[in-house]
């Protein structure tokens, strides 16, 4: 008989476990000592730390950072003591266990410092820490890492006064380490001194050095140094924009800066501009863990260019990452507050446009880049000339240049000609009008009553047209039949208006192969012509839109034509223009046709006041006032009148039309000039009292040749008492004042104050500094959470403001809005009432709050306003409502 113990035994029995024990199980307690051992080190080095830094009133910030970084640095030399090898050679495991932890201790060692001391450590520690042991992770100062070496250029100085010869060997040298690229310290030094003054001389001058040095240092970053200082990457008609909220940014200044929400939010509030949060993010980071790659102005350039096209999936990560890299190479917190600046497109340096170009002509006018053979002048030569003389020589520099950027309005074209053939003729042909590339187009002067009108064309012949309310469009179309249509902002508009680009061959008279026209784009209705309203075209798609979906109607009324047939018009009278459009082209009833106008002198004052009168009525803005010939009519100009002693009387020639193809000495003789045709430099050189008007087509300027007249600029015009109840933090100049500012009525049944508009226009500095100091931030008249009793929807104001004034505002028209809900009920169910381009008038202080401007009163204006439209029905297919530029923000004051 079996036992027990034996039944039990089976042929599929296990062994019993045998627990498992790995190399730690036989090294426990040698391991055990030695983490006591290091335990024990690296807590009598963080009590050594902790004793340096509490005897900092012996050491000085300077002294305690040098012996700490020797101390570091004699550790890393010493050979370690408890290294054991196996007989092949390699360290163990628990002896690599143990290096671990060591450098965990090193790197929470080095923590503890960087958070303890705030001092910079000196040039000679700097070299001890760049040749410490490879591998191992070092504090690298952010201050020490500024570019030094451009802060003493003197870009402040005369142009005649400074030479870049003199620094240019010396930049090089420096710039050689990190590839030979001009660094983007110089144009942050430009930046500096710039921004420093107020004086446009002082600008200009340091815009001129600042180019200068670069055309004979590297001429090859003067592009992308002259698209930073515009604060721009591309010409508006090609579409690049970088596309970044403000989150990115705030990230990565956190990121970058070490910064909290909190600590964020505290400097905006404190200075209001992103450029100046990150200059003292900056300023306050005393160390960084990676360093600096020294920032290039092409580099710069290039990285904005990248963000620019970022598109798809991943594409926010990648802008991100672009953003935090320009922060972290940001040298210093000047480079780090205009790089941010540029970031959120508002650089404040006070250069705009105009002051670039004049600072081109200049520079290229004194330095040239080497191998270049154009002549330039001598700065001694010119020192000795009076201001008079000098003033003569840059003007004539500046019309070539200016007159190129307004005709080709890129800097990509501008730029490598400059560097080519400098500030000649030949710059102006290479620069000349374009198909497909917009001309800044030419820009109306304001006046306030039809009597100055009369005043300043006395002895002129004009033209009298209304100003449709709609979208200015600039349209463009080759030979073969492309069309290309533009805004007066120079964006491309051709997707928005398909049924424009197939209505061009409808248009095209048979002699016309090559054209660009100007008018302006009206929402209609196509079977009757009327005339709607300008926000009814606001409500079409702006672009991919599907020529068979199109819902809301459109008719070009066309007013000028600037090239027709492969020659330019420019220079041409306004009669003759307006002459060959009206001939050469085909009107479609409801879809194409001409601006209604009628011509005038100044003697005909009644006849101007009832065309007046008549496009008002309307609805229209108002009307433009065009002189129509170079030339004053001598019938009408005094005998005695100076002004028109060399008048010849001989009348305007009939309009030539332009052949399709123009010959080689037509393409010479229509050259553009900068300074135009003989009849015109007759005119400007006459010595005339007033100011030459010329009828030619002028890009890009402001003159008196054309005159607007508006109806919100009558001193007749309707004005309205609102209550201002909120603000946001200016930017850019503003920066310090409250800008916009939202503006309310009353609704007497309710108690409410119901917000109508938001306003920039009309405020005086002094106005928005006293604006400030009644309304600042923390006291008893503002608040940061919206009263129960205010009546508003749209993006949340910096502060609201306790209602204690009323303000006198004019506007332009009462319009319908999706965003304000002022007076809603009263004339739509869905919609409030709002104010195009309202303007602050003065500070009602005959009025109490209770007697401000009710919703009723806002809502009797408007259909005061709508009445005065449907009395003027009939014959309103040819009458419309003045130009704007499509945006509804007010910026559309001048379009023409």
């Amino acid at each position: 008989m079996e036992s027990p113990a034996k039944r039990r035994k089976k042929n599929d029995s296990k062994p019993s476990a045998v627990p498992h024990r790995n190399l730690d199980f036989f090294f426990r307690k040698q391991n055990d000592k030695k983490q006591d051992a290091a335990k024990e080190s690296a807590e009598i080095r963080r009590e050594d730390v902790q004793g340096l830094v509490t005897n900092k009133q012996q050491l000085s910030d300077e002294e305690l950072a040098r012996q700490l970084q020797e101390e570091w640095a004699k550790e890393e030399d010493e050979p370690r003591e408890d290294t054991h090898h196996d007989s092949n050679g390699q360290v163990s495991l628990s002896q690599s266990r143990a290096e671990d932890r060591e450098h965990k201790a090193d790197q929470d060692r080095q923590e503890f410092v960087a958070a303890a001391l705030k001092a910079v450590p000196s040039p000679e520690t700097q070299q001890t820490a760049g040749t410490a042991r490879k591998g191992v992770l070092g504090l690298q100062s952010t201050a020490s890492d500024e570019d030094t070496i451009t802060l003493t250029v003197p870009f402040d100085q005369s142009p005649l006064a400074y030479d870049p010869s003199q620094c240019v060997s010396e930049l090089k040298r420096h710039w050689a380490g990190d590839g030979g690229d001009a660094s983007y310290a110089l144009l942050t030094r430009c930046f500096v001194l710039v921004n420093s003054t107020q004086s446009r001389i002082k600008i200009v001058d340091t815009l001129v050095n600042c180019l200068r040095t670069i055309i004979e240092a590297d001429p090859e970053s003067l592009l992308p140094a002259v698209w930073l200082a515009t604060n721009s990457i591309s010409p508006p008609y090609i579409s690049l924009e970088l596309g970044l909220g403000g989150s990115a940014i705030s990230k990565a200044l956190k990121k970058v800066c070490g910064l909290d929400n909190t600590g964020l939010k505290t400097l905006y509030d404190k200075h209001g501009d992103a450029g100046d949060v990150a200059f003292e993010a900056k300023k306050r980071q005393s160390f960084t863990l990676r360093k600096p790659k020294p920032l290039t102005i092409k580099s710069a350039y290039q990285t904005l260019v990248k963000i620019a096209n970022s598109k798809g999936n991943g594409s926010v990560e990648q802008k991100q990452r672009l953003v935090e890299r320009l922060l972290q190479d940001a040298r210093g917190p000047e480079e780090s507050r205009y790089i941010v600046r540029t970031l959120v497109q508002h650089l404040r340096i006070g250069a705009v446009k105009t002051t670039m170009l004049i600072a081109l002509a200049r520079a290229f006018q004194l330095s040239r880049p080497a191998g270049a053979d154009f002549p330039i002048r001598d700065p001694t030569e010119l020192s000795k000339l009076k201001k008079e003389e000098l003033a003569v020589i840059w003007s004539k520099a500046e019309e070539v240049v200016k007159t190129c950027f307004a005709r080709r309005p890129n800097y990509n074209d501008l730029v490598p000609g400059l560097l080519e053939v400098g500030v000649s003729d030949e710059l102006l042909l290479r620069c000349g009008l374009a198909l497909h590339i917009p001309l800044r187009p030419m820009l109306g002067s304001i006046t306030r009553d039809l009597s100055e009108i009369l005043t300043k064309l006395q002895g002129r012949d004009f033209s009298c047209e209304y100003k449709y309310d709609g979208q200015r469009a600039q349209v463009h179309c080759d030979d073969r039949g492309k069309v290309s249509i533009f805004s007066r902002h120079l964006e491309v508009m051709t997707d928005k208006y398909p049924d424009l680009v197939a209505l061009v061959p409808e248009i095209r008279g048979d002699g016309v192969s090559s054209f660009i026209l100007e008018g302006e784009v009206v929402a209609v209705d196509r079977n009757t012509g009327e005339l709607k309203t300008f926000q009814t075209l606001t409500n079409r798609a702006k672009k991919d839109v599907d020529i068979g979906s199109i819902q809301i109607d459109v008719c070009l009324f066309a007013f000028d034509l600037m090239y027709l047939n492969g020659e330019q018009l420019l220079d041409r009278p306004f009669r003759e223009r307006r002459g060959l459009l009206r001939s050469m082209f085909v009107e479609k009833e409801h879809h194409f046709t001409w601006v209604k106008s009628i011509d005038a002198t100044s003697a005909d004052s009644e006849t101007v006041l009832e065309f007046f009168k008549s496009a008002t009525d309307i609805k229209c803005e108002g009307i433009m006032v065009k002189v129509l010939d170079n030339l004053p009519n001598p019938d009408l100009a005094p005998l005695e009148d100076e002004d028109h002693n060399d008048v010849d009387g001989t009348p305007p020639s009939l309009p030539v039309t332009p052949s399709k193809k123009r010959s080689s000495t037509t393409t010479k003789r229509s050259a553009p000039t900068a300074h135009g045709e003989s009849e015109r430099e007759k005119e400007k050189d006459k010595g005339t009292r007033r100011k030459a008007l010329l009828s030619t087509y002028e890009p890009d300027k402001r003159l008196d040749s054309w005159l607007k007249v508006k109806k919100d600029y009558a001193q007749s015009a309707d004005t309205i008492d609102l209550i201002p109840v909120a603000g946001w933090h200016g930017q850019g100049r503003k920066a310090k004042w409250w800008s916009p500012i939202l503006l309310a009525c009353r609704n007497p049944e309710t108690g409410s104050l119901e917000v109508v508009t938001k306003c920039i226009s009309g405020f005086t500095d002094k106005f928005y500094q006293a604006n400030k100091e009644k309304y600042s931030e923390g006291s008893d008249n503002t608040t940061r959470h919206k009263p129960s009793y205010i009546e508003y929807v749209g993006p949340t104001p910096d502060v609201w403001f306790e209602p204690l004034e009323v303000w006198e505002m004019a506007f332009a028209d009462i319009t319908l809005s999706p965003t304000y809900t002022a007076a809603i009920g009263l004339v739509s169910e869905e919609r409030g009432l709002s104010m195009r381009f309202p303007r602050f008038l003065k500070v009602r202080e005959d009025k109490s709050i209770e007697e401000a401007s009710t919703n009723e009163f806002l809502a009797a204006l408007y259909r005061k306003q709508e009445a005065k439209v449907k009395d003027s029905a009939p014959g309103a297919g040819q009458k419309g409502r003045g130009g704007a530029d499509g945006d509804g923000d007010g910026d559309d004051l001048e379009d023409q």
